[in-house]
């Protein structure tokens, strides 16, 4: 990629930067169109987070990470389209075989009609288009040396016909073509075969054009429509759909321009000042205010008319709510925001898209820079041992929270489960601590589970730290042995119980780890959290969102207090929706989220599989009978007009129960054969196969009670296991994994609670994972998972999930991709919907 031109398509490329692809659209003709060597395709780019753009189009910002492949693709589209690529292009077989070459195997192929779907490869052809591209034989075979030549054919002189014309003249791919003034249009449109037909046709019906049968073109007459619609539409016709204007709408529309969005950002203090102003030549403020208050897409100035392009001024309007804070801020000719630093990255995404050649003061830019290209970002001063031991992407993750420790700032530090989030946060502390520029020590809080394993990892990779654990039933009661710490590790509960003792002082740093445990901002652990003193306040957790984007504004109540307003409790339709965007564009910034297919590519695949199990007759006869009779009990409770938390409460009990039959009817009969559980007969036969073929198996489930009845079915069968639940103690717990971990193929099977065990662990000693039951939160299950998928790890690991048939198993499937989705969201900062559990949800569940 080094040796690869500028291209003008990505002006701002960025191995780092925000990840984008090539998309060629194929038109729904596209046989016929390859038959005659001429096919019409649609060039955008799709842009993460951003969703698609014509080619030709993007804005300077943000600075785009695409595929070295298609890289190559787009530098031949440039060289064939005379150094840029247009929204549409027209390629021979020759041309379109030599683009799939160069990108083979990488999604970009599209049809027009099934623009979601990337066409797949197979191999290195792409069924149904490939097959079309090669060279056509000679019309006439050659001529053997044996064939007598034939007599020349004599035809008389004529004009060509149609079918005589050369392939390319009689392709109906002229583009679409404008004429008129600023009274009148008429509109040319290109070739039903054209990409841009349908949307054209459709666009000028919409804009009350109307067609003239005799020469074919659609016309506008009326002088305030026309202006409107060259507002809205000029730009989209010539960059978009490559119309062509003739000589005369040119020699009429000379003064015609487009009216400019001005932006001015200058320092106040420690915060700024935007100013954003519509420019429409020399014409007033005041006509430029009355027009955009009428609706009026021009402003005429003496013998000139500004066009207000209706993007720029969408743009502009979502500036100045973001800005004034603000979903029912009207749309201002001129308006000015004071916002705080905190807020820059935000904001510089915001006007790049406005006014992309934004002039700004050296302290705004460099603030902007650091978020937008982290690798631009000092490495943090840590312990020389430790950062010779980080892979490259936590070296960037620990210069990431250095740059918001120096800033006075907090963030989240999201990564993928099993990619070193502790080990990035000792290194800052490291850094904290060697920079001395307080005597004050860090506090980390996390769960009970992990304060032990936090004590041995600051020990094996951060020795010069002087670490106090304050936990257990001997923690020391007085303020003053915290502080000759360099950091204190302690629980939720601990913190909560002694939150007055560790409020007192001031910390240099705070970290909580596992921080989706704080998502509920009225418990007790969250309150304790927020009322801790410090400066540098960092938040660990894989999965910032569980239920909803209410967790997002819980744990920035704790990051950056103050920096994110709660979304209103009333908010419904639009509103909510411009509240839900708002809270993603604010917190983007301030969370750093790496998966391990970006930055462990060498980390073996995980393999995941949902293994359907068909339940016993007289299983299914018990769960039909209690299924059956809760949706009777359910009516009952409806009809006597009980609460809906009464409804639902019963609802829970009852999917409990449904839940346990699935996994085995002993669960709630102790007295039913063990032969009648279908999940416990098939876990037995995947683990015989797993331990037979020397793999180690974790298995999950979020019923202490069926990993009973699991460890009894192993030890009667000789096979040794570990076990690991919520009863147990830290230090039980802690040599629990140890025994595991150092057991080898003589103690295959780690038995383990999913909340207790979930979260915390290394067990990558293990290359098989079993979830026993589903609940509805994917991201819980994938934590498990990555209990054995992590850093370290050097076989493909393979997740079971037992899904009993046709039950309630499987309608929380379903509910766990809407889960997912809203999880992809958070970091794509695109809609999201609300996604917690309403009765109808619980309804659906029990309903057969």
């Amino acid at each position: 990629m080094a040796s690869m031109p500028k291209l003008a398509t990505f002006p701002n490329l960025d191995p780092n930067g925000t990840p984008a692809a090539l998309r060629v659209v194929l038109p729904p003709t596209f046989v016929s169109a390859a038959a005659r060597d001429a096919i019409p395709v649609r060039l955008e780019i799709a842009v993460h987070g951003r969703g698609r753009m014509p080619a030709g189009m993007l804005p300077n910002q943000p600075a785009l990470a695409v595929p070295e492949a298609q890289l190559s693709a787009v530098f031949l589209i440039e060289t064939w389209n005379n150094g840029r690529a247009a929204a549409f292009a027209q390629l021979t077989r020759e041309q379109l075989r030599a683009l799939l070459a160069v990108a083979a195997g990488e999604p970009i192929v599209f049809r027009a009609d099934k623009p979601n779907e990337p066409l797949a490869w197979d191999g290195t052809s792409i069924p149904g288009v490939t097959e079309h591209l090669v060279p056509l034989a000679p019309a006439t075979p050659a001529r053997s040396a044996s064939s007598p030549p034939t007599e020349p054919r004599r035809t008389m002189p004529s004009t060509p016909s149609s079918a005589a014309r050369p392939a390319q003249s009689r392709t109906p791919t002229t583009p679409p073509t404008v004429d008129g003034s600023e009274h009148y249009l008429a509109v040319g449109l290109p070739a039903r075969e054209h990409p841009a037909y349908s949307t054209l046709l459709e666009l000028v019906k919409t804009e009350g054009f109307r067609l003239e049968p005799s020469n074919r073109k659609w016309w506008l007459r009326d002088r305030h429509k026309t202006l409107g619609f060259l507002a809205r539409h000029w730009s989209t016709l010539r960059d978009a759909w490559g119309a062509q204007f003739t000589p005369n709408f040119q020699r009429n529309t000379a003064h015609l321009s487009f009216a400019e969005v001005d932006c001015e950002v200058s320092a106040q203090g420690d915060d700024f000042e935007i100013g954003l102003a519509v420019r429409a030549g020399d014409a007033p403020e005041r006509a430029v205010h009355e027009a955009i208050a009428t609706g009026r897409s021009w402003v005429e100035s003496g013998k000139r008319i500004h066009l207000l392009d209706s993007k720029s001024l969408d743009r502009l309007h979502t500036a100045q709510r973001a800005l004034g804070d603000s979903s029912a801020m009207p749309l201002l000719g001129r308006s000015r925001h004071k916002i705080s630093r905190v807020r820059v990255a935000e904001v510089d995404t915001l006007l790049a898209e406005l006014s992309p050649n934004l002039r700004a003061p050296e302290d705004w830019q460099r603030r902007a820079e650091t978020f937008r290209n982290l690798a631009s970002l000092r490495p943090a001063p840590a312990d020389a041992a430790l950062v010779g031991l980080l892979r490259p992407y936590q070296r960037l993750g620990v210069a990431w929270l250095w740059h918001l420790a120096e800033s006075g700032l907090g963030g989240v530090l999201a990564d993928e489960m099993g990619l070193g989030k502790t080990l990035q946060a000792l290194a800052l502390v490291t850094a904290l601590h060697r920079d001395g520029r307080t005597g004050s020590p860090s506090l980390v809080v996390c769960p009970a589970s992990l304060v032990e394993n936090w004590r041995r990892e600051s020990a094996r990779f951060a020795p010069s730290l002087r670490v106090l654990v304050h936990h257990g039933g001997e923690r020391d009661s007085e303020r003053a042995a915290l502080e000759r710490a360099d950091l204190v590790v302690t629980s939720y509960g601990t913190l909560a119980r002694d939150r007055e003792m560790l409020e007192a002082g001031a910390w240099r740093a705070l970290i909580a780890d596992e921080a989706q445990h704080v998502k509920n901002r009225r418990t007790q652990n969250a309150q304790a959290l927020r009322a801790i003193r410090a400066p540098v306040r960092i938040l660990l957790t894989g999965t910032p969102v569980e239920n909803s984007l209410a967790d997002l504004e819980s744990l920035f109540a704790v990051a950056l207090p103050g920096f994110v307003a709660p979304i209103p409790a009333d908010a419904r339709g639009e509103d909510r929706t411009w509240h839900e965007d708002r809270l993603r564009r604010r917190t983007a910034p301030y969370i750093l989220r790496r998966t391990k297919a970006q930055v462990a590519p060498e980390l073996p695949p995980k393999i995941e599989q949902t293994l359907h199990i068909e339940l016993t007759s007289r299983q299914r006869a018990l769960y039909e009978e209690v299924r059956t009779s809760t949706e009777r009990e359910l009516s009952r409770l409806e009809a006597s007009g009980r609460s809906e938390g009464a409804i639902r409460m019963a609802v829970f009990t009852q999917l409990l129960r449904l839940r346990q039959i699935c996994g085995d009817p002993r669960l709630i009969d102790p007295e039913r054969p063990a032969e009648e559980s279908a999940k416990l007969n098939a876990l037995g036969e995947l683990l015989e196969e797993a331990i037979d073929d020397g793999h180690r198996v974790l298995v999950f489930s979020q019923f202490t009670s069926m990993l009973d009845l699991v460890g009894r079915e192993l030890e009667s069968l000789g096979i040794a296991a570990c076990r690991l639940d919520g009863s147990m103690t830290t230090k039980a717990r802690q040599a629990e994994v140890d025994r595991f971990n150092a057991g080898g193929r003589e103690l295959p099977v780690f038995l383990i609670s999913l909340k207790a065990g979930g979260t915390g662990l290394n067990l990558a000693s293990a290359d098989t994972v079993v979830h026993l039951d589903p609940w509805w939160n994917p991201a819980v299950e994938a934590q498990a998972t990555d209990r054995a998928h992590r850093i370290g790890q050097t076989r493909v690991v393979t997740s079971y999930k037992l899904i009993a048939s046709d039950t309630v198993e499987e309608r929380v499937l379903q509910m766990q991709q809407e889960k997912r989705r809203l999880l992809e969201n958070v970091f794509d900062e695109s809609e999201a919907a609300n996604a917690s559990l309403s009765l109808a949800d619980l309804r659906a569940l029990v309903a057969g």
